[in-house]
């Protein structure tokens, strides 16, 4: 009574390969869209990123990923040893460096 009957509509002719290929079309756009805005610049931060925490030498002043300031005293592999008062050591992984400060920073 309230509800009207709907009804099926005519099945229309195949669709032409032409219609395929433009409705695919918005999908590859935002696709390249998405690459130049966010995929490639991330990419180029963590390049960046890696160079700098390769380049760190014993002595250099650096800031954590948890905000703390130190100088670094010895150099591993995976770990780095950062001062962080006189005779306090701190012992963090080497990704957890965000950045190495200009020399003389720390006094």
């Amino acid at each position: 009574m309230f509800i009207s009957n709907a009804y099926a509509q005519a099945a229309q002719g195949a669709a032409s390969p032409e219609s395929g290929l433009l409705g695919m079309l918005p999908l590859v756009l935002m696709f390249v869209v998405l690459y130049f805005v966010m995929i490639r610049p991330q990419m180029k931060r963590q390049k960046e990123h890696k160079a700098m925490i390769e380049a760190v030498q014993k002595g250099d002043e650096v800031v954590t990923a948890g905000g703390i300031i130190g100088k670094v005293s010895k150099l591993g592999d995976n770990f780095i040893h950062l001062e962080v008062a006189n005779g306090v050591e701190l012992q963090i992984q080497r990704s957890a460096v965000t950045q190495v400060l200009p020399k003389g920073s720390l006094k």
